[in-house]
């Protein structure tokens, strides 16, 4: 059986780009509620599928190393590039049998016959995926120039990107989201991939899979099977929203609002069952280059009012979308062209999951004024020794 690899372990199996852990934390980054298939398979290796393969991440101070598993017979797509093979779903006793329908695919990555061309193309993907040309560490001086609050934050959460993913995976993953906590949405999106995605591969006691083509989610009998496996009302607006995608615009659809205006591709987002301004937003955000979306829930709305005194919906109980919007474009005025990027740090500081953050950096701020004062109270002490000896 394959395991999970470890850095330790074997470094030859490992690939790596030059990249600052200030530029890029992993686990905050990865475990903040953007995407959903990346967990931590070993202390600061995070594993999970991108762009049709199996990898594991891990970091030093300086590097970002990275390891793709061996995938016969599925070849990868390069972030938004049609797969080589893609599954539709046949119902049966409750559950969905695969049928791959091989197409042809010019561009293949596989990292166990390494050549340089192999290890270009996996480093772009990477590069993209979490789009290392993006200097995070100059936006972060601009936003702590420009919000006190944010500075004061800043240096706790640093390298929280925005990830550059695939917008099949990204929609679907956050109509899971409606109503829904990160750790369930996760459960949701794994067995939805597990019941109509393609296998990849098996590592310790898990299987990955692909996740599933526009043409498998639009099938009639997916909202019944994905009832079954307790996605509730969201089942229809899965099925729905694919079914709708594939007839009335086509599968590239999604990948071409990449290149319409913010409000535009919002828009067109908006007219799909299941998604409303937020889902439409975080879509824009985290898969189509929408930097100045700024996704708002109840919890955004919470750190407007407390740390900003946004005055917007003053009183006001319910999250309208008149609100949404007056929350949003105040933060775009405060941060600026790259609004979401900086929104999704304070999201991220106030998760409760990374609250021990917070918790050591006092801590080590307490260290420090303890050894300020120690230090001052010597010198005091040696000076005033020295002029009694005099």
């Amino acid at each position: 059986m394959s395991q999970h690899a470890l850095l330790s372990v074997g470094a030859k199996a490992w690939r790596s780009i030059p990249c600052l852990r200030s530029e890029l934390r992993l686990d905050l980054t990865l475990g903040c509620g953007q995407s959903f298939r990346w967990r931590e398979t070993g202390e600061g290796h995070w594993t999970g599928v991108m762009g049709g393969r199996v990898w594991t991440l891990t970091q030093t101070e300086d590097t970002l190393w990275y390891h793709v598993y061996s995938n016969p017979g599925n070849t990868a797509l390069i972030n938004g590039q049609k797969r080589k093979a893609e599954v539709g779903p046949q119902h049966s006793e409750k559950k969905l049998k695969q049928v791959s329908t091989v197409k042809k695919e010019e561009d293949e990555l596989d990292l166990d016959a390494v050549s340089s061309e192999q290890d270009e193309k996996a480093g772009t993907l990477l590069r993209d995926y979490f789009q290392l040309d993006v200097k995070l560490g100059d936006l972060y001086r601009e936003w702590s120039d420009a919000d006190q609050h944010f500075s004061q934050t800043a240096h706790i959460f640093t390298g929280v990107r925005m990830l550059r993913q695939d917008p099949v995976e990204c929609l679907f993953s956050f109509i899971c989201s409606s109503n829904n906590h990160i750790s369930r949405i996760q459960g949701m999106v794994e067995r939805l991939c597990n019941t109509l995605g393609t296998p990849l591969c098996k590592l310790d006691d898990t299987h990955y899979h692909d996740f599933p083509p526009l043409q498998a989610l639009a099938d009639s009998k997916v909202e019944a099977c994905l009832r079954d496996l307790g996605f509730g009302y969201r089942a229809r607006f899965l099925q729905q929203s694919a079914h709708l995608i594939m007839n009335s615009h086509g599968p590239d659809w999604l990948y071409t609002l990449r290149s319409a205006p913010y409000l535009q591709a919002r828009d067109a987002l908006r007219t799909l069952p299941g998604v409303g301004l937020k889902v439409a937003d975080c879509v824009c955000l985290m898969s189509l280059d929408k930097s100045e979306a700024v996704p708002v829930d109840t919890h955004v709305w919470q750190i407007a009012k407390r740390d900003y005194n946004c005055a917007a919906g003053h009183g006001q109980k319910t999250l309208t979308d008149k609100l949404y919007n007056e929350i949003g474009d105040f933060f775009r005025k405060l941060w600026g062209c790259y609004a979401g990027w900086a929104h999704s740090v304070l999201f991220c500081a106030d998760l409760k999951k990374f609250q021990n953050l917070k918790e050591v950096a006092v801590k080590e701020e307490k260290k420090e004024k303890i050894k300020r004062l120690t230090n001052r109270t010597k010198k005091k002490t040696v000076k005033k020794e020295e002029e009694e000896g005099e």
